[in-house]
């Protein structure tokens, strides 16, 4: 693989965080750094997190023009392989060939490094003999055992082996490029052209950031195709690679591409315009290439177009001969050069050519272009102009576009590795754009500065001042660059770069090998990889040796910082290389020769600069001797610089001055070495030159291009020239009498500049050597605090620089004057409290520890102090007082023994006139507030007296709080235990009285009762228990209750059963009785929702007892036209006229019943008067309008019917009519001619308020009742009603027995037989009517809750086709079928009457209606208006007015 895909990265650099108090001088920092930083090479530094620059670049006036770099140019390794790719295309484009590179493997074949290896291994030749092509491939990196050698040696035989033997200057013969048919298809190679494209103007259109393989499948696209597919045309005015003029792809005027002058339709051109345009040739040239992929007309082929160009120019004929053999025949073996445009015969080639190469062609002359070595390389320029805005733009959609995410969601791991792929790569070119070296004094830098253009905000004000500024750490005080009168941009002045994703700077180390700054103020992060300084030889030594093609051509190639190297590959020669993550807001610092590079992880604003310390002096000299002798140009002169500091030694920093005394000794020596050699060839001649005063191009060495300042040699017959005392003997031929030195300084003034340097560091040492003696001073033999103050004054009046002994001499000096202070305080503060025990406010105390303190400073320090013997004083009487307080504080038996407190305020009181804090003091106030806690204690215990208050929780836990905050001893200790102990039994009885009270599982009677006994003997009131205890208490009581209810005269109430059920279930207590109980009341609750079900209507709005009792009352309302559901009358105590008590005395139910019963039939036929004289549809109702009839309480209107029983009128819409025909299974249902069968029987739902069961039904209920050992009212009525049934019933077959009555029912009989059909027919009435007489038997029916419509929808069985055919028969019926007498009639009827008010069904009812049916004539208007409420289909149903009228059931009598 490529190195940049499996990149490792290097170590990272150390990462320095300064305090505040640090950051405020940043030489001082980084010399203190260095020691650990310089070993790196560069280091990161973080400043405070508050320290933010506002960025002050004017956005809407800064433009910038970046440079362009293509990637993998950059590279070393790979730029020598491109460069060889385009010789080697080159060659085989002479050869009328394109060069085609293999694959192999999926990846691309390294013909460099496959010639380089073969050359290694002995030659082509050598390794086929010796078969040595598998190690070939091993040594390219192919896996073995794939025949993969013989692959190579195919390829190399037919691409590197020709263009080897041509550079041999061998003869090559039918040279051509031989079809490889492998597996992957050769893809055809586009030359880079890097040296070419150095020297032509970058396109007009430049945007970067599109990736494009160098290599493009074969055949390339036309520039018809281009022009019509805008994509294509796109990447190729855009993508990577030449931007040359001639590529066909130029945006220019169509009309130039369409004429083409190797048509046959071209414009003649005249011989003044050949001369014109001869400066033009290579346009023309471009124009050429242009149309080779445009289209063609004719059959003619590229060869002949070419031959026949320009065929009338008469001077073109004449020169239409081969330069090899002077003739102009073979005119189609003719070819010409597209270089120089001379004329070759094919066959006078050498080696010859068999046919006409296809693309263009140049002649042996031009081939000297492949062996011309490269020629240098650098940047090219953009020619576009880009905003901040604009720039950002572009950055971020090439980023996004790249990696196909968001640009902040990039790994910076995945754009290193990206990075170094796309460097080490030959096929894919990468294009970026860098805005770098932008002058910051031209464009405005980010850090403010206070110009005087603009006010500066007191923000800005502060930070234009900073020395973290760029702008101005070059000229701090310690630097050396500020005696450097020019600004040098780059250097003094910072320098701008904006960068975008993969925009690289390359290997190199800063000018003169300073140190530089820089700070990313904004942006994605810039990664930087750095080399010690100790490394940079090695670093040159791997570079050189691994690419020496390029330094060939360029030997200061890594000062021009155009290259960059693979740092893995750079650590594996054994170049130590560290890195680092730039983010916004962090400095980088790189130290002297240290090596640097690196690139921008995204868009991003930096600015940098050099600043030179004085450590870097010997540093700056070397780099001079390098430079001179690699002969490049030095940006300021050395020796200048150290003069000019030399020259004013007492305005320099102390180290400074030291520096420079080493550095000017250096130089005055060689510079007196150097003139000697001069006086000993002779050279006495001598002028002063001020050469600081001249350009630096009239000061430079000749030979080794150093720019002068101490002396230069110069000729009076060679003005022009001058050279260094280096290289006096280069200079010219002339006689040395004509030679003069030039000169700055004398040897005598040197000497006395080093003298005035070393003054001024020797000053220094004769008062460190004094303060050393006064700050070594020891007890008996101190100085004055003036001597101090003295040596304090020289330093400031001298000058000296921050040094350690001056730090000292500071430290003491504010010692001095701290324990002065001090001390005054403690004196003043002692005579105020003297006498006293009040703190006087205002004045603070001070501790015991800062009095020994300060006693031990005043002791230590090398001067006398006059208050030191008062302070001694005080401590003693502080010492005298602890002894004291420790003698009575002592541990004792907390219940007997404890300091008397008499003993205990006096000596707080002493100890609080003290005027220090002395810890005792607390000790003794903790022993007071201790002895006063545990007398607490003993009252709450009751150890005291013997008696005992009442202790609650609350105070046991407050006990135990405030004996955390008291002073610990045995007695606390001891008094703690005994309360914990008492809490947590305390807090076990009341959790374990919580857990019976909160009823997870109720406990038996006898358990709590223990629980609460055994919990009384704790001497604490615990809430739950008392509240276990009122529980207790109230079950007692409701077994009691229990008791009486079950031993009283009647069975107990169900209500009364349910109270206490309710309550024994809220009891935290098991209680046997309660769930016997609960047993009982279940039972009566299943016998009443039984009782409930066989006879209430669903949805009813009747209770049970209710419809068991009379309804008087409700009757009577109905009669007074009130509503029905009136709530004041709706509830059971109402129904008999009870109260809930009387309810619960079975004998004041039955008399209510039967009072009930008797004014029930009063109040039914008050009732029927009034209905009566209601008279249906003819009725106007009088003068309030028609009456209100049927349960909506609506006019009459048809159809409507009256009730059988109160006599009201009720509408067929609003309540459910009888069906007429009686269903198959009735007993009567036989002959349609017996009317008196009919169903047409209409009982309203105010008169039928229930399902009415059987009087069997009712029976097997009572029944179950009398198993229930409970008493309910419903019980009781039930039992009325019961009673009531039978009675009525005795009293029904008594009245149908009678003679009278017996012969109207046979009658009955007999007229049904007559009018039978047939003998079947007649047979079956008679079963049927046997049937009816038979017993019934007792069997229990319970209607469900759908039998009987009660939903007052018609059942599908009722309308049915037989109804409408009755219709016809109504005329037809028979009249008066029975005859009874009126007394018998009265009877019967009254007893209707009775049987209708029965909420229950007896068959004696239903045959006293048909005897009384049968007696009257057909009601023939009932039945038809019954025929015709069946015969239709119901209508939607009416809103009724009334809840009661949908809860209805239709009974059939």
């Amino acid at each position: 693989g490529l190195p940049g895909e499996d990149f490792v990265p290097p170590p990272e650099c150390p990462v320095f965080e300064p305090s505040w108090e640090e950051f405020q001088d940043p030489l001082g920092y980084i010399a203190k750094i260095r020691p650990i930083a310089e070993k790196s090479g560069i280091c990161k530094i973080r400043p405070p997190a508050d320290w933010q620059p506002p960025f002050s670049v004017e956005l809407d006036t800064f433009r910038f023009t970046p440079r362009i770099q293509r990637l993998n140019e950059l590279e070393a390794e790979t730029r020598v392989k491109l460069n060889y790719l385009d010789r080697i295309a080159k060659f085989w484009e002479i050869q009328g060939s394109s060069l085609k590179i293999p694959n192999i493997e999926r990846r691309i074949l390294d013909l460099f490094s496959l010639s380089k290896i073969v050359t290694d291994e002995g030659g082509f030749d050598l390794v086929c003999k010796e078969r040595r092509w598998a190690r070939v491939a091993q040594r390219l990196g192919y896996p073995p055992g794939k025949n993969i050698g013989s692959l190579l040696r195919s390829h190399y035989e037919r691409i590197v082996y020709p263009f080897e033997m041509f550079h041999s200057g061998a003869s090559l013969t039918n040279c051509k490029p031989k079809h490889y048919d492998g597996e992957e298809v050769d893809r055809e190679y586009k030359p880079h052209s890097i040296p070419l494209r150095q020297s032509v103007q970058p396109s007009k259109m430049n945007s970067y950031g599109r990736r494009a393989n160098r290599c493009q499948p074969d055949p390339e696209p036309t520039e018809e195709d281009i022009e019509k597919n805008p994509e294509l045309k796109k990447l190729q005015i855009y993508g990577a690679g030449p931007k040359m003029m001639g590529l066909g792809l130029m945006a220019r005027d169509k009309s130039i591409r369409k004429k083409g002058r190797r048509l046959l339709t071209t414009v003649k051109k005249e011989e003044s315009n050949v001369k014109d345009v001869k400066g033009d040739e290579n346009d023309e040239e471009e124009e050429d290439d242009d149309d080779e992929g445009g289209p063609k007309e004719g059959p003619c082929t590229k060869m002949t177009m070419r031959l026949r160009r320009n065929i009338n120019n008469p001077q073109f004929v004449d020169s239409f001969v081969c330069r090899m053999c002077g003739r102009g025949d073979d005119d189609e073996k003719l070819l010409l050069c597209d270089g120089c445009e001379d004329n070759y015969h094919t066959f006078c080639l050498l080696p010859p050519l068999t046919e006409p190469p296809k693309g263009n062609w140049r002649c042996p002359k031009c081939v000297a272009e492949c062996k011309r070595p490269n020629e240098a390389f650098g940047f090219e320029q953009a020619t576009r102009e880009y905003s901040l805005q604009s720039f950002g733009e572009m950055a971020d959609a090439f980023k996004a576009d790249y990696f196909n995410m968001p640009v902040h969601m990039v790994p910076t791991e995945l754009v290193e590795r990206e990075f170094w792929r796309l460097v080490s790569s030959i096929e894919e070119d990468v294009t970026v754009e860098y805005g770098a070296d932008i002058h910051s004094k031209e464009f405005g830098s980010g850090f403010p500065m206070n110009t005087g253009l603009r006010l500066l905000s007191s923000e800005e004000e502060e930070y234009s001042r900073s020395g973290w500024n760029l702008n101005v750490m070059p000229v701090l005080e310690q630097s050396v660059l500020c005696h450097i009168n020019a600004d040098i941009s780059g250097m003094k002045v910072p320098w701008l770069y904006v960068g975008m994703v993969f925009s690289a700077f390359c290997w190199h180390i800063e000018d003169h090998w300073s140190y530089s700054i820089n700070y990313l103020h904004w942006g994605e992060p810039k990664t930087w990889y750095g080399v010690p300084s100790v490394a940079a030889e090695r670093l040159e030594e791997v570079m050189k040796k691994l690419t020496p093609e390029l330094f060939d051509s360029q030997p200061d190639l890594l000062h021009q910082l155009v290259t960059i190297m693979n740092p893995n590959i750079l650590m594996a020669h054994g170049v130590p290389v560290v890195r680092t993550n730039q983010c916004a807001g962090e400095f980088v610092i790189t130290f002297p020769r240290a090596y640097h590079s690196g690139f921008n992880q995204g868009y991003n604003f930096a600015e940098a600069v050099n600043f030179c310390t004085a450590d870097w002096l010997p540093a700056g000299r070397s780099c001079i001797e390098h430079y001179r002798r690699l002969r490049r140009y030095c940006v300021f002169s050395h020796e200048e610089l150290t003069c000019k500091m030399a020259a004013c030694p007492e305005r320099l920093d102390l180290n400074l001055a030291a520096a420079t005394h080493r550095e000017m000794f250096i130089i005055v020596q060689e510079e007196r070495k150097l003139r000697k050699g001069l006086m000993e060839r002779g050279i006495t001649e001598a002028e002063r030159e001020a050469f600081e005063l001249l350009p630096d191009d009239e000061r430079q060495c000749d030979m080794c291009k150093t720019t002068c300042f101490l002396s230069a040699l110069a000729c009076s017959n060679c003005p022009e020239r001058v050279v260094c005392l280096y290289h006096t003997q280069d200079l010219c031929n002339c006689p040395t009498d004509k030679l003069y030195l030039r000169y700055r300084y004398t040897l005598d003034e040197l000497l006395a500049m080093l003298h005035r340097l070393k003054v001024r560091s020797e000053s220094f040492d004769s008062w460190a050597n004094r303060v050393k003696e006064a700050l070594e001073h020891e007890e008996g033999n101190k100085i004055a605090i003036a001597d101090l103050e003295l040596l304090k004054t020289e330093a400031s009046e001298k000058k000296f620089p921050d040094n350690e002994l001056l730090y000292k001499l500071n430290t003491v000096l504010k010692d001095v004057q701290q324990c002065q202070l001090s001390s005054t305080e403690l004196l003043s503060y002692s005579k105020t409290r003297y006498g006293t025990s009040t703190h006087t406010p205002g004045l603070n105390m001070i501790t015991l520890a800062v009095l020994k303190s300060l006693v031990e400073t005043m002791q230590n320090l090398p001067c006398v102090l006059p208050q030191m013997e008062e302070v001694q004083a005080i401590l003693q009487s502080v010492k005298e007082f602890q002894g004291q307080a420790k003698a009575l504080i002592s541990d004792r038996d907390w219940r007997r023994d404890s300091p008397a407190p008499d003993q205990l305020q006096a000596l707080l009181d002493r100890g609080a006139g003290l005027p220090v804090l002395v810890p005792e003091c607390d000790l003794l106030k903790g022993q007071q507030a201790q002895g006063s806690w545990l007398s607490e204690v003993r009252r709450t215990l009751g150890a005291e007296a013997g008696d005992r208050g009442e202790v609650t929780l609350a105070m046991l836990r407050s006990l135990m709080e405030a004996g955390c905050g008291v002073s610990q001893s045995v007695s606390v200790e001891t008094a703690m235990a005994e309360l914990q102990e008492l809490l947590t039994i305390a807090e076990r009885w009341e959790e374990k009285a919580q857990i019976c009270l909160e009823q997870r599982q109720k406990h038996p009677l006898s358990t709590l009762e223990a629980i609460v006994n055994e919990a009384q003997l704790i001497p604490v009131k615990l809430p739950n228990i008392l509240s276990l205890q009122g529980c207790l208490s109230r079950a007692r009581a409701w077994v009691t209750d229990l008791e009486e209810i079950q031993n009283g005269e009647h069975y107990p109430c169900l209500d009364d059963l349910e109270g206490l059920v309710a309550i024994g279930r809220d009891l935290p207590v098991c209680m046997e009785e309660l769930r016997q109980l609960e047993v009982q009341v279940a039972s009566a609750h299943s016998w009443k929702d039984k009782a409930t079900k066989t006879f209430l209507k669903k949805s009813s709005q009747h209770s049970l007892l209710e419809v068991l009792c009379p309804c008087a009352k409700r009757r009577e309302k109905v009669e007074e036209t009130a509503p029905l559901d009136d709530p004041s009358d709706a509830s059971d105590s109402n129904t008999l006229g009870l109260s809930a008590q009387d309810l619960r005395d079975p004998g004041a139910i039955v008399m209510a019943f039967k009072e009930g019963e008797h004014q029930e039939k009063e109040a039914l036929l008050r009732l029927q008067r009034a209905n009566m004289s209601k008279d249906g549809l003819d009725a106007n109702g009088g003068p309030h309008g028609p009456p209100a009839v049927c349960a909506c309480g609506g006019p009459p209107r048809a159809p409507q019917l009256r009730c059988q029983l109160c006599k009201d009128w009720f509408h067929g819409g609003c309540v459910p009519f009888p069906s007429v025909v009686p269903p198959s299974s009735s007993t009567h249902a036989s002959n349609p001619l017996c009317w008196w069968d009919w169903d047409s029987r209409f009982l309203c739902p105010r008169c039928q308020r229930s399902r009415r069961p059987r009087l069997e039904t009712i029976l097997a209920l009572l029944m179950a009742l009398q198993k229930l050992p409970v008493r309910l009212p419903e019980g009781e009525a039930l039992q009325c009603l019961t009673e009531r049934a039978i009675n009525w019933q005795g009293r029904a077959k008594e009245a149908l027995e009678t003679p009278e009555v017996q012969r109207a029912l046979k009658k009955l009989q007999e007229l049904k037989a007559s009018l039978h059909c047939n003998e079947e027919t007649t047979k079956e009435a008679e079963e049927e009517e046997e049937a009816k007489t038979e017993p019934k038997g007792n069997a229990v029916i319970v209607l469900s809750d759908s039998e009987g419509g009660e939903d007052g929808s018609l059942s599908p069985s009722l309308c049915t086709p037989g109804v409408a055919s009755l219709l016809p028969l109504l005329p037809s019926l028979p009249g008066q079928v029975v005859s009874l007498s009126p007394a018998t009639r009265a009877r019967l009827e009254e007893l209707e009457l009775e049987g209708d008010l029965l909420e229950v069904s007896l068959d004696q009812s239903h045959n006293i209606h048909r005897v009384l049916h049968a007696h009257g004539a057909p009601p023939r208007e009932k039945l038809h208006t019954l025929i015709q409420v069946r015969d239709t289909p119901p209508p939607p149903p009416h809103e009724p007015q009334r809840a009661e009228s949908t809860c209805v059931i239709h009974v059939r009598s």
